[in-house]
């Protein structure tokens, strides 16, 4: 750990988990920003391209010019969009940088399942370089990790709510299904009709069912954790709200000691110690209202008397703990910061 502040970049700072990010970093006590980097913002000013920053940061949103940022930063966070990020975080590598990636670019270690989903890899020689970031399951490799591979908030909601299930051997590794709702920030900060108030405002609806590409993120990493293939059922929805994701999963017990008892004791022990997640009381049911605006996790469990179905339940905003603090939460750990520093401000309520 060192006294001076440790300068950071934010590479497509002007998109919503971009400029999250700016505001986290604002607010950590042991970083200093250095620059907001944008790609069709460049030139203009901050101020008039993310108005919640005027009297904030001074001066213009930066080109992206990779020596620039090697030479003034410690570390680059990258919210880019996916293969044009893999582009920019190879240029940074080579020239030494840190860097925490928050597309799926580096999430996977099989390149042909990143292939089929997201189609061809620009540099795929980095992807045996990258570290998951998802800090509960991979504390002790991102403490050298100079490339993170920050999760998807919809793999870090499901993931983190089955992963004690799955580790501790209470559920079976078939039959798993997750049902998972996101506010309308998790799409961008693009146009796009689907996420248009009038058409959004008023209803919920499922979409891409079957085929979501955070549905193999999720499979990877309950499979490691299981030490078999691990297959789910994956089906998102929309909801008419900014921000938050609410994940139900259903499983199936393992055996007759599976119970919500069992399932409960099981997250506290895997996530006992951790700044950001958790585990409610039997009987209580996460909600996004209760997370906003934080890098806390809620995760709670449920065993329905009939079927003997596992249910279980995870909140996060999906900008915070989702993607942004995420990203802040792998840096406290690869500097050897507290892991909760510059997250511990509570959700915003109402």
């Amino acid at each position: 750990m060192t006294s001076k502040p440790i300068r950071a970049i934010v590479v497509g700072g002007t998109g919503y988990t971009g400029a999250e990010l700016v505001r986290l970093v604002l607010g950590h006590p042991s970083l200093e920003l250095v620059s907001i980097v944008g790609n069709t913002t460049a030139g203009q000013t901050v101020a008039d391209v993310l108005p919640s920053l005027r009297g904030v940061v001074e001066g213009a949103v930066q080109p992206f010019e990779p020596d620039a940022i090697a030479r003034q930063a410690d570390v680059a966070f990258c919210a880019l969009p996916h293969a044009a990020s893999a582009e920019a975080v190879n240029a940074l590598r080579q020239r030494g940088q840190k860097v925490f990636d928050l597309s799926a670019d580096f999430r996977f270690e099989d390149l042909s399942v990143y292939e089929a989903w997201y189609g061809k890899h620009p540099v795929p020689e980095r992807l045996s370089e990258a570290v998951y970031g998802l800090v509960e399951l991979h504390r002790e490799e991102l403490r050298v990790a100079d490339l993170v591979a920050v999760p998807g908030c919809y793999p870090t909601a499901s993931t983190l709510a089955l992963a004690p299930l799955v580790k501790s051997g209470l559920i079976r590794a078939d039959g798993i299904a997750v049902d998972a709702k996101s506010g309308v920030s998790g799409a961008g900060r693009g146009v796009s009709s689907s996420t248009h108030f009038p058409e959004a405002a008023e209803g919920v609806r499922a979409y891409k069912a079957g085929a979501h590409r955070h549905g193999p993120e999720i499979e990877q990493e309950l499979s490691r954790l299981a030490g078999e293939p691990v297959q789910i059922a994956f089906v998102p929805h929309l909801l008419p709200m900014t921000r938050g994701i609410l994940a139900t999963c259903y499983a199936q017990p393992a055996d007759s000691n599976t119970t919500a008892a069992a399932c409960t004791e099981a997250a506290r022990a895997l996530y006992a110690g951790s700044p950001s997640v958790h585990v409610l009381d039997e009987g209580q049911h996460p909600d996004t209202l209760w997370v906003r605006g934080s890098n806390r996790v809620h995760v709670a469990y449920v065993q329905e008397p009939n079927s003997g179905v596992v249910i279980a339940m995870s909140a996060i905003d999906n900008l915070v703990k989702g993607a942004s603090g995420q990203a802040i939460q792998c840096l406290n750990v690869r500097f050897g910061l507290d892991e909760g520093a510059g997250l511990g401000a509570p959700a915003q309520w109402p």
